[in-house]
């Protein structure tokens, strides 16, 4: 449960809730069904008996469910929403998904197949597709959001640990949907700069305390999917036919 944004803290601890509170539902139905079955057997009551409605009993179990589906739902668009906050001085970076790879562009217009950001500064994602819905995902992040043709989407995050993470699409589009990896490279902001603003090698991240998998394409991918990962500036690998 270790992530390297600042989103993924808010995601687990949604997600802990959650299953806590499903866990104790299912516990507490479990032992009550087994404590009727013994309770009510026909060996315990060989006449049966007719059983009125309780007020008080009903009130309290459509209650106490209503309440905690409304905590769960506060907690989800809570998370959720800081998503949508654009923090001042947030960086812009332009997401193109299609089948099947993502590009990445620049406010000066830099253009590359893999995500470069400076850690420990907020990142805003303007995401579209050229096709089909795709779904932008940073498991490491505890960020996803779909890219739609003909619309504009985003989202918002900081990276708080240098490292590779995998990018992968969370939507099925087609044939090769399994090999849509890339990979996002956080970097000190100098280094950050440095390749942004002038025509230099792009920077190599150090490796990160959090466990961040590379998004290498696995070596038995077809020769013409592999092109999908390669660094290159100015537009990237073609699609696959």
């Amino acid at each position: 449960m270790s992530g390297a944004s600042n989103y993924a803290q808010s995601v687990d601890n949604s997600f802990i809730y959650i299953v806590t509170i499903s866990v104790i539902i299912l516990l507490g139905v479990t032992f009550t069904m087994i404590y009727f079955v013994i309770r009510y057997s026909r060996k315990r009551n060989p006449r049966p008996t007719n059983i009125e409605g309780n007020l008080a009993l009903e009130v309290v179990w459509v209650t106490i469910p209503t309440l905690l589906a409304l905590s769960m739902f506060y907690y989800g668009f809570t998370t959720f929403a800081e998503l949508r906050k654009v923090p001042k001085g947030a960086m812009t970076v332009k997401v193109t998904g299609q089948m099947w790879k993502w590009s990445f562009e620049y406010a000066n217009g830099k253009r590359y197949d893999t995500l470069y950001v400076p850690v420990n500064k907020p990142v805003k994602l303007e995401l579209t597709s050229l096709d089909v819905v795709h779904s932008f995902y940073i498991p490491s992040f505890r960020i996803k959001e779909d890219a739609v043709p003909g619309k504009k989407d985003y989202l918002v995050f900081t990276a708080n640990n240098t490292g590779k993470y995998q990018v992968e699409c969370a939507e099925y589009c087609g044939m090769n949907h399994a090999y849509m990896l890339n990979q996002v490279i956080v970097v000190p902001e100098d280094q950050f700069a440095a390749w942004l603003n002038e025509n230099s090698n792009a920077p190599s991240a150090v490796s990160n305390a959090h466990g961040g998998v590379p998004g290498a394409v696995p070596e038995n991918v077809p020769g013409k999917l592999q092109g999908l990962q390669n660094d290159t500036v100015g537009g990237g690998a073609s699609n696959p036919k």
